[in-house]
C-alpha cells in the first residue's frame, strides 16, 4: 500500500468534470485507490462518492492505493491534482 499527501493546485478547486476526469483516470487502474480528507475516506473510483468531497485549491488530500499497479495510480492521480490546469 502507497500513500501520498498533495495539495490541490487546481484554479478553483475541483468540481464537475474535473472530479469525473479523476474517477476516469482511478478505474484505469486495478489497485482499490482512496482519496482521504478530514478523515473521509472515499473510493476515487466511485463518481458519486468522489462529488461528495471537497477539492478546493490549496486543500490538502491523502491518496492511497493498494495493488499491483499501485505506485502508478498514486503517481498519476498526485500529478492530476498537482497540476494547477484550468
Amino acid at each position: 500500500m502507497i500513500q501520498e499527501t498533495v495539495k490541490v493546485k487546481h484554479a478553483g478547486g475541483l468540481e464537475g468534470r474535473k472530479v469525473a476526469l479523476l474517477v476516469q483516470m482511478a478505474c484505469q487502474y486495478e489497485s482499490r485507490i482512496y482519496v482521504i480528507r478530514d478523515n473521509k475516506k472515499v473510493n476515487a473510483k466511485s463518481l458519486l462518492g468522489m462529488t461528495s468531497m471537497i477539492f478546493s485549491e490549496n486543500s490538502e488530500v491523502t491518496v492511497s492505493a493498494d495493488g499491483a499497479d499501485e505506485a502508478a495510480a498514486v503517481a498519476n492521480i498526485e500529478k492530476y491534482l498537482s497540476h494547477s490546469g484550468k
